[in-house]
C-alpha cells in the first residue's frame, strides 16, 4: 500500500463533527491519513509524533479554546508553520483578532466544512486541487 500523500490533524471532540469531517476528507480524492485529537492534551501528544500537513481545529473543547491554542501552536519553533483551519459551530469577534496574526488560514462555520471549500485549500496550502466529489 502507498505511502499517504499528506497527514492531517483534525481536533475535535465532537463524534458526528468528526465523521462528518472524516466523510468530507476521504472525498477528496487523494491519500490522507486523519488523525483525530479530542482534546488539547490529545492534540499536543499527536504532534509531538509527527508532523501535518494542516490541522483543523474547533474552539471548543473540554480542555481550552482553540482559540487560545493557535497562540501556543505559533510560538513553537515546528508547529508554526503548520496551516490551522478553525472549524466551529460559532466564531466570535474575538477568535478572528486571536487568529489573525497566528497560522490560521481559514476560519470556518461547521457547515462550510465541505467538499469544495477543503479542496480549495488543499490546493492553496497542501498542494494540488481534485475535480469532483
Amino acid at each position: 500500500m502507498a505511502a499517504p500523500e499528506f497527514n492531517c490533524l483534525v481536533i475535535e471532540d465532537t463524534v458526528v463533527d468528526r465523521m462528518i469531517m472524516k466523510s468530507v476528507l476521504t472525498k477528496l480524492g487523494r491519500s490522507c491519513d486523519v488523525t483525530f485529537a479530542l482534546s488539547l492534551a490529545d492534540a499536543r501528544v499527536k504532534l509531538s509524533e509527527r508532523s501535518y500537513a494542516i490541522i483543523f481545529l474547533d474552539n471548543a473543547l473540554p480542555d481550552g479554546n482553540g482559540a487560545d491554542f493557535v497562540l501556543e501552536l505559533a510560538a513553537h519553533k515546528i508547529w508554526k508553520n503548520t496551516p490551522v483551519v478553525m472549524v466551529t459551530d460559532f466564531p466570535s469577534p474575538f477568535m478572528y483578532a486571536k487568529a489573525k496574526a497566528q497560522n490560521v488560514v481559514a476560519i470556518w462555520t461547521k457547515e462550510q466544512f465541505d467538499w469544495a471549500a477543503v479542496n480549495a485549500l488543499f490546493a492553496k496550502y497542501v498542494g494540488g486541487a481534485r475535480r469532483g466529489a
